[in-house]
């Protein structure tokens, strides 16, 4: 199911952590998260809070920190180099027979090279995948709201069309038997066209009327589309991850719809069954965005 969640937290300390998630429609779960290297410890930790909210589609996640106070960095003064610089100066001037200071400014030394050290400070690692999963945690709340919301209105969808094939179905129940009955009319009058005058064998015309009808039952199929559809709505009303379920079940219906279609050779049910098979199709189409 298609879907957008953002998460963000700033902290006292200047570190501000966003999560954001973009999913699209996909048949199973496929996670990918895209956060600065450094911060590459938590992707697991984040994949696995995912999957626990997420049961399929195609996840992106992109993960941004940003330090805004300053003191994520630190300036460290390497003594020794300086000293040793300070005895070179002072070799450097007997050797050209000059006077030597006695004292050197701080601005003097800070300009020699990798006297002044400026690193990144060291971060508690455990403390930031906390805040990692604390702004993911904000995301997958706004994530799943949306998708709630969209997903009531495809299965309000899905219902209806539910309710359209179970109406079709209803009509191909009714006129099945007629089926047989204008089968035995056409028989009846084709054999007294052919045979003329000389008298009809009663029997073998319902023989050939059973044998037709034999053919063209639908009884079966037509009570087993009525319990997939009874199962359909008990699957969308239990809510919860039915994706995967309703993948499955829309295969039946398609089963059930094919088998009464090859049956009967009626235009009319034909009809029918084209009509449902369409609204079939919609479902499946629908049933994809479902998680």
């Amino acid at each position: 199911m298609t879907g957008y969640g953002r998460g963000e937290k700033a902290y006292e300390d200047g570190v501000q952590v966003t999560v954001e998630l973009r999913a699209v429609n996909n048949r199973y779960l496929d996670c990918t998260v895209k956060m600065p290297r450094a911060y590459i410890f938590a992707e697991d930790a984040m994949k696995s809070r995912i999957q626990g909210g997420v049961g399929r589609g195609k996840v992106d996640v992109f993960v941004t920190i940003t330090h805004s106070g300053g003191d994520d960095t630190v300036v460290t003064v390497n003594e020794a180099l300086a000293k040793g610089y300070i005895e070179a100066f002072r070799q450097l001037q007997a050797l050209g027979g000059g006077s030597v200071k006695k004292k050197y400014s701080a601005a003097d030394l800070a300009r020699l090279s990798d006297v002044l050290t400026v690193e990144k400070k060291e971060e508690d690692l455990e403390q930031m995948k906390e805040r990692l999963l604390a702004s993911l945690d904000l995301a997958l709340t706004d994530f799943n709201s949306m998708r709630e919301t969209e997903g009531q209105r495809l299965v309000d969808d899905i219902l209806g069309r539910a309710d359209t094939i179970e109406r079709l179905l209803g009509e191909v129940e009714e006129r099945s038997p007629q089926t047989v009955s204008d089968y035995r009319a056409r028989l009846e009058a084709k054999m007294k066209e052919v045979l003329q005058n000389t008298q009809i064998d009663e029997a073998r015309l319902l023989t050939e009327a059973a044998i037709f009808a034999d053919k063209v039952a639908v009884d079966e199929e037509t009570v087993r589309l009525h319990s997939h559809l009874g199962q359909l709505r008990e699957l969308l009303a239990a809510g919860g991850a039915v994706g995967r379920k309703l993948d499955f079940l829309i295969q039946e219906f398609n089963r059930e719809t094919n088998t009464i279609g090859s049956k009967c050779s009626d235009i009319e049910i034909t009809r029918r069954v084209v009509d449902m098979k369409a609204e079939i199709e919609k479902i499946r189409e629908q049933v994809q965005n479902l998680e």
